[in-house]
């Protein structure tokens, strides 16, 4: 059984590790559609028609997406007090029930966000005439890769395993 966890938590780990350079990808491409926007607009006097829409969608991706990522390696802004001073079994439950409490924040973002991507699928963004769905589909996005992570920090738990930044983990081995 330890081996089928650890196998699920490489396989989680080499999620992450794709999802982070989507991430960077995504960074890459507002910075430079941004820098081309600023530079169209105010020196050829000529601004880009999608170079906005596009940045806009990269950002909400990045956010979902990053949501997931974070979250897997405890880099969101926590309250974490009851875990640094109560007993060791209280924290341990309190770690436990934040992460199912989110697994379960999760679980509503992905049906409440694929059921508004639905809705808005007929859509198209107005300057690039890409479907909004493809917007609104970071929502789903990012609560499944929530939910895979959720998933991966209760085998640490089950394990006695530590997250590892996937980046650290590679240059490790």
């Amino acid at each position: 059984m330890q081996a089928i966890l650890k196998a699920a938590n490489r396989a989680t780990h080499g999620l992450n590790w794709l999802v982070g350079w989507l991430i960077a990808t995504l960074l890459a491409v507002m910075t430079v559609l941004i820098t081309w926007q600023v530079f169209a607009r105010y020196v050829m006097g000529s601004p880009l028609t999608f170079s906005e829409e596009i940045a806009r969608f990269s950002m909400v991706w990045m956010t979902m997406l990053g949501a997931g990522y974070a979250f897997r390696y405890g880099a969101l802004i926590s309250v974490d007090i009851v875990s640094e001073f109560a007993p060791k079994r209280i924290a341990r439950f309190v770690e436990i029930s934040v992460v199912l409490l989110v697994a379960v924040f999760a679980l509503v973002l992905l049906k409440e966000g694929w059921s508004l991507a639905e809705r808005v699928s007929a859509q198209t963004a107005p300057s690039t005439r890409i479907s909004m769905l493809w917007l609104y589909g970071a929502m789903p996005a990012g609560a499944v890769l929530i939910l895979i992570n959720a998933a991966g920090l209760l085998i640490d738990k089950a394990t006695g395993e530590e997250p590892v930044l996937a980046e650290k983990e590679a240059l490790s081995e």
